[in-house]
């Protein structure tokens, strides 16, 4: 039978980003100058919106490169957006836990289809290269949102990188595409911009093959295996 409560257990929210107290003390700030009538809701679609903004960016660039600043500012818009939900609903203290973790992840979660899938679409990254990336992505999405079950944590970061040190890589990587341009592949089909994505899409596997075997030892650890149990019971 399922678990049925209607409350959330409370969560340990682990992050560690290199820029994460830094960030902590403009959202910070932001949020105490918030109008009144901006709520998280509110904040969460301007997110949403902003990933749209880059997924435009990126696919119009086949007819155009300076589209690419689109995308550009979508990114501000969507850091914007999705950084400032969560921290002025806890800042005003009007929590939803429930709500406001289904809503937001699930809105993280098509948001990160966007993006991924309008860098697959621009002249600059093949499809499916862009669709490793998004497949490493989403799989340490599932482990973390798997954590929040089995270990009452939700891990926010991964070798000091969160959300807002991959937008910056994001957008150093969108500065690359405007300067450089689309030029020819390196191999055949593959650019050196293939290459990256490819790179980071892999990295994000290994860490999801890496985190998923350590987070199954401790579980082994914590929840010993009772066969010897069922044995003993069987014999008598």
């Amino acid at each position: 039978m399922q678990d049925k409560s209607p409350t959330l257990q409370p969560i340990d929210r682990i992050q560690e980003n290199l820029l994460a107290r830094s960030e902590r003390r403009v959202l910070t700030w932001l949020c105490a100058r918030m109008p009144a009538w901006v709520s998280p809701d509110m904040l969460t679609f301007l997110g949403l919106f902003g990933a749209l903004m880059i997924f435009a960016g990126y696919t119009l660039s086949t007819l155009d490169e300076d589209w690419l600043w689109l995308a550009m500012a979508g990114y501000v818009i969507q850091w914007f957006g999705d950084s400032t939900d969560g921290s002025l609903a806890r800042y005003r203290r009007i929590e939803r836990p429930r709500y406001g973790y289904f809503l937001d992840h699930s809105c993280d979660g098509v948001a990160t289809t966007l993006i991924v899938t309008g860098i697959g679409l621009s002249p600059y990254v093949t499809l499916e290269v862009a669709l490793v990336a998004l497949a490493g992505y989403l799989l340490l999405s599932i482990q973390a949102f798997l954590s929040v079950r089995v270990l009452g944590e939700l891990k926010l970061s991964a070798l000091n990188a969160g959300p807002t040190e991959l937008r910056l890589i994001l957008m150093g990587f969108t500065s690359a595409m405007i300067v450089l341009g689309p030029g020819p592949g390196m191999f055949g089909r593959i650019s050196g911009f293939d290459l990256f994505a490819g790179a980071i899409g892999t990295i994000l596997i290994a860490i999801f093959a890496v985190q998923t075997w350590s987070i199954a030892r401790r579980l082994s650890r914590e929840e010993p295996s009772r066969n010897h149990e069922w044995s003993a019971t069987r014999r008598d």
